[in-house]
């Protein structure tokens, strides 16, 4: 349940990450209150599952996640670059995921 819970704190942290872009430096106000509660719901549900996972292993799903997840939409939603090395290291960081879920015992 940990890793789950722990998998969605990823994706509110691509939805913070996403959303500052949307916020144009916290000067509109939907973007920006989606901006915080995404924050806050990511912080919350991380700590929920360090509960039960080792520090260092969460925290770096956490981020891979986010930073993973965040270069993907901001190729799909923002028009940011597709480069072959961009996408190499994009699947770099999902392999250190599942490397570090596969490493870490339940």
């Amino acid at each position: 349940m940990a890793w789950l819970i722990l998998f969605a704190a990823g994706l509110c942290e691509i939805g913070w990450a996403i959303g500052l872009k949307y916020t144009q430096g916290f000067t509109r106000l939907w973007p920006s209150l989606w901006t915080i509660a995404s924050m806050i719901v990511s912080l919350w549900l991380l700590a929920i599952a360090l509960r039960d996972l080792p520090l260092g292993t969460a925290y770096a799903v956490w981020t891979g996640i986010g930073a993973a997840g965040t270069a993907v939409l901001g190729i799909a939603l923002l028009g940011e670059a597709a480069t072959l090395a961009r996408l190499g290291c994009i699947a770099l960081i999902v392999a250190g995921i599942v490397g570090l879920k596969l490493a870490t015992p339940d």
